[in-house]
């Protein structure tokens, strides 16, 4: 889905104006989210970008807006705190309402994080929230101002340099942070929350998410972001996050795609595929009671909405492996781990194919290789070779092995 960036302004909690940007998808609008950049960061900054741009792409449009004193926003940095970037955040939610798009999903990210712990209570549209990085109180980030914090108390006010800029910081600002309890608004909150965290985080350690969990109420989540730094600087690690926040988000702010982009099937065991006209190649698929979106790669010119036919293929192979296989321990009342399947599928000659079937040696040309890879967890010991004989008893791969008659037929207008 293609996505458009427009700027915006709106007053801000003490009147000063503050510079926004609007990433919203050219098709239908399922959601809208509101996100709160790091501490001395801006809207701008890599992440936020990457994170608006993939949500706009999957349906949800997103506002991020500099807080005052910061970015391209009016007004003075000093004289703010984290109390005042919290009301910064009410009032975007109260501007995105009067332009009839109230927010109901926050994402913030580190300090943001926490700001949109403490706003969401009193936000009522708003039904999940989403942290990153986030700390579990407010006055963690004083623990960034070296020697200069000294300084702030003893003096009230002291220059204290963040990634490489120099901030003008009050003892005001001290005071309002250290005043905040965070995780004792959690109990408060009534949203579903997801909280991403790098476990190596050197500037938010982890036991800040850790914190989070256990003082919110379900439903809520945990997701790792492994090797990724705190500032989400690299764009695989800034478009995983964008992907599960997208993926979770889902299941509380909306469906997939507005309902009328799919047509349920008349037929109670058939499926309906039909073009959405978002891109080149998306289509919209349903079944009687499930649908979701196929797409292609960005690389041959479709949005990357959805799996690829291929892959769709390659998911009814592995999907019925796993459920084969785990008949079959059921049945014979054995306990192996968990089963995955790993499945590949490229074009090869017939006559380099080792591993194929006579049968399809004998096809000739080129043909389709599928390559599963199964795995046990704890392993799978002596049940081998046996649950190598039981996958390729799966449906699905007797139909790939073995071919299926297809009948195609031109439905009246």
């Amino acid at each position: 889905m293609s996505v458009t960036t427009e700027k915006r302004e709106f007053p801000g909690a003490s009147g000063a104006r503050l510079a926004a940007r609007f990433d919203r998808p050219e098709g239908k609008v399922r959601a809208v989210a509101l996100f709160a950049h790091c501490f001395t960061c801006s809207k701008d900054i890599f992440a936020a970008r990457q994170i608006a741009d993939e949500l706009a792409r999957r349906g949800i449009a997103v506002l991020r807006f500099d807080f005052t004193g910061l970015g391209h926003s009016e007004g003075e940095f000093a004289s703010t705190g984290f109390s005042s970037n919290v009301a910064d955040l009410r009032a975007a939610a109260e501007y995105l309402r009067r332009e009839g798009m109230a927010p109901s999903l926050l994402i913030g990210h580190s300090l943001g994080g926490a700001a949109v712990l403490a706003a969401a209570p009193d936000l009522a549209e708003v039904k999940a929230v989403v942290t990153i990085g986030a700390p579990a109180d407010a006055a963690h980030v004083v623990r960034h101002f070296g020697p200069a914090l000294s300084r702030i108390r003893e003096q009230g006010t002291a220059e204290v340099t963040l990634g490489g800029r120099a901030f003008t910081i009050r003892d005001t600002f001290l005071n309002d942070l250290e005043a905040q309890a965070v995780t004792q608004r959690l109990g408060h909150m009534n949203k579903a929350l997801m909280i991403l965290h790098a476990p190596l985080d050197d500037v938010v350690g982890i036991d800040n998410a850790t914190a989070i969990y256990r003082a919110a109420r379900h439903p809520k989540s945990f997701v790792s972001l492994d090797t990724a730094d705190h500032l989400l600087t690299r764009k695989p690690d800034a478009r995983y996050a964008a992907e599960i926040i997208a993926a979770w988000a889902s299941r509380y702010v909306g469906e997939a795609m507005a309902e009328d982009q799919f047509d349920a099937p008349a037929a109670e065991d058939a499926v309906t595929v039909t073009e959405t006209r978002e891109g080149r190649f998306q289509a919209a698929v349903a079944t009687r009671h499930h649908a979701f979106l196929a797409d292609e790669p960005r690389e041959v010119g479709g949005l990357d909405s959805g799996l690829s036919p291929y892959e769709l293929l390659s998911a009814a192979l592995g999907a019925c492996t796993t459920m084969t296989l785990r008949i079959y321990a059921d049945r014979k009342g054995l306990a192996p781990g968990r089963f995955s399947v790993e499945v590949t599928h490229g074009k090869v000659h017939a006559a380099d194919c080792e591993d194929c079937s006579e049968e399809a040696k004998a096809m000739g040309g080129r043909i389709d290789r599928f390559e599963r890879k199964i795995r046990v967890e704890g392993g799978a010991g002596e049940l081998a070779d046996k649950l190598v004989e039981i996958a390729d008893k799966c449906p699905v791969h007797k139909t790939l092995s073995h071919g299926a008659a297809v009948v195609t037929k031109i439905e009246p207008s």
